[in-house]
């Protein structure tokens, strides 16, 4: 049975509107949805046969919110085969893996920019500036911001391990600051350890001894004894200094 067959006949929806509800969502013009469990409480994760289209908060207000962003309808359904596991998995990993996402709302900057967020490792973070980069436009910092203000999909594309430029923790769509640092948390990231090296501008972490520059969540950095750190305030001044940057964290 192919996807759209077998979303066409997952609604819970009883007869009669079940066929004609089922034949539009096996050919994508309503989604179905489920609610999973999360680190910041249930939420509802809806999907059509491009993939899954939206993670929001589960509550009385998400079906509205839905069809505010995307423009369809969404109504209670399986997932299909394989896919419930899927996106468990994706949620509590925040990254997509093998699950497909509809990236349609969104416009290719927005998604090449997502894409981007996607490869950032779980218990790291980096910034608005370092994703302008990896998607070959460093002066687009803002709409960077307002991309990950409106990510269809947090928890599964993890904008919650994404910062403003100054380093500050910032906001997040999906319930506010307070979900962002318990995601980072969870994840075994310090949240008031970001916003002290925020606070003295401290951007990136070298080695004295392997000579490399890294982003300070970098797992290569957590690693650097206390007398082997060097704390710098902008990259350019760790290159001046002689260190090369890391391969693995790129800052």
């Amino acid at each position: 049975m192919n996807i759209e067959t077998e979303l066409a006949t997952a609604l819970r929806r009883p007869a009669p509107s079940t066929v004609t509800t089922g034949s539009l969502l096996g050919v994508g013009m309503i989604d179905g949805y489920t609610v999973f469990e999360s680190p910041v409480g249930d939420v509802i994760v809806s999907f059509n046969p491009s993939g899954v289209s939206s993670v929001d908060l589960a509550d009385d207000g998400s079906e509205a919110r839905f069809t505010e962003r995307i423009g369809r309808e969404m109504v209670p359904a399986r997932p299909p085969s394989g896919w419930e596991t899927k996106i468990g998995r994706a949620i509590e990993r925040g990254a997509p893996g093998d699950l497909p996402i509809d990236f349609r709302a969104v416009t290719s900057f927005r998604r090449s920019v997502l894409e981007a967020t996607a490869s950032i490792p779980r218990g790291q973070v980096r910034s608005y500036g370092w994703l302008a980069h990896q998607v070959g436009n460093d002066g687009a910092v803002r709409a960077v911001g307002s991309t990950m203000a409106s990510n269809p999909v947090p928890l599964i594309v993890p904008c919650h391990r994404v910062v403003r430029t100054d380093g500050t923790i910032g906001n997040y769509s999906l319930g506010g600051a307070h979900n962002k640092r318990e995601l980072l948390v969870h994840e075994g990231t310090d949240p008031e350890w970001l916003e002290s090296l925020a606070r003295r501008s401290v951007r990136f972490i070298g080695s004295a001894t392997t000579r490399i520059v890294c982003h300070p969540t970098c797992a290569h950095a957590r690693r650097i004894t206390e007398r082997h750190r060097i704390e710098f305030t902008a990259l350019q001044e760790a290159i001046d200094a002689g260190l090369r940057t890391c391969q693995v964290c790129r800052p």
